[in-house]
């Protein structure tokens, strides 16, 4: 049976983390949301587990997947969930439980970049918060920014088993979710992050290995992969990148 996937159609956002691993796995899945009000799909299908109509279990918001009568919400808890069923996750506890961690920090970095652009009201625009969002961006681009990548890179070149992947010696929902912060961060920093990613040499080699795996390879260049915008997470504002 396909796993129901829920997010928003139009962006990429924090389900696209998800998507990606879906994707790399070629495992079967529905993108509700995305689907036809006709087929009982579409956002409004997304809402109604929103309000709690045949579940307990009511996520707070997507992204968010149904497995049978399994419903996980939050990115990170969602790759926990699919890791190991789609194969790419770690068999051993240890393993699994590393993985997750690095994509909660993973997860802490997005929310770090979406507050670079939105410092102060997530319902205000841009444009009534740019002075602050410009301080935050200095902020991030100075600091934050090379930290979390440095922290990735450290992982890589201390990973035993060699410095091509995060976690073990085969690829893990983890590399592909690194692949995903790199791709955003170009888009949205595009000269702050190459002047970072120009001295981490292993967190840019992963990035160029996940890009060129066969099934994400053609998700990526496919119309199913939704392109940067001004409406996600990672968006391109010039006056936010130094």
């Amino acid at each position: 049976m396909a796993y129901e996937f829920f997010y928003w159609p139009g962006i990429q956002g924090r389900g696209e983390f998800v998507r990606l691993a879906l994707e790399d796995a070629g495992a079967a899945y529905i993108d509700v949301a995305r689907g036809l009000e006709s087929d009982g799909r579409g956002i409004p299908a997304m809402l109604a587990l929103m309000r709690g109509e045949g579940t307990p279990h009511i996520p707070f918001a997507p992204p968010f997947l149904r497995d049978g009568d399994v419903i996980v919400s939050h990115t990170a808890a969602i790759l926990l969930y699919l890791g190991r069923r789609i194969g790419l996750a770690p068999t051993g506890e240890d393993g699994k439980l590393w993985t997750h961690q690095i994509q909660l920090t993973i997860t802490d970095i997005v929310k770090e970049v979406y507050n670079s652009h939105h410092p102060i009201d997530e319902d205000k625009w841009f444009h009534e918060q740019k002075d602050e969002a410009a301080a935050r961006a200095a902020i991030f681009r100075r600091d934050r920014m090379p930290k979390f990548l440095g922290w990735f890179e450290r992982i890589l070149e201390a990973n035993p088993a060699g410095a091509d992947h995060l976690v073990g010696s085969f690829v893990t929902y983890a590399d592909l979710s690194l692949f995903q912060l790199v791709e955003g961060l170009r888009f949205a920093f595009p000269l702050a992050s190459e002047r970072e990613l120009a001295k981490l040499p292993r967190v840019t080699a992963l990035h160029e290995a996940v890009a060129e795996r066969p099934r994400l390879k053609a998700y990526l260049a496919s119309e199913r992969r939704v392109p940067f915008g001004e409406t996600g997470i990672f968006r391109r504002y010039s006056e936010l990148d130094g």
